[in-house]
């Protein structure tokens, strides 16, 4: 397995339970075939640019093992979500 870490930009509007909801979702294909590690809240920050004429967005850090085949499915996932601005996986070296 290998480490990753997954940064999550959700609206900033976005209510408590959705966000939780969504998270939730992601993190349910990382625990099908991987180990979720620490998830760090952000909380609101200003984006670097404008997307969509949305100028903030809610941060969220997670870190996760997992095999390489988990990551499409989390960017199909993350793509697909209305709640999600943008999303990035990055693989950790060891």
């Amino acid at each position: 397995m290998n480490s990753y870490e997954m940064i999550v930009i959700l609206k900033p509007n976005t209510e408590e339970d959705l966000k939780k909801d969504v998270l939730q979702r992601l993190y349910d294909v990382i625990n099908e075939n991987g180990k979720l590690g620490e998830v760090d809240d952000w909380g609101i920050r200003k984006l670097a640019y404008e997307i969509n004429h949305i100028k903030e967005g809610n941060y969220v850090l997670i870190n996760f093992e997992a095999e390489p085949s988990i990551i499409k499915e989390l960017e199909r996932r993350s793509q697909i979500t209305d709640a999600i601005i943008k999303y990035l996986v990055v693989k950790k070296e060891s």
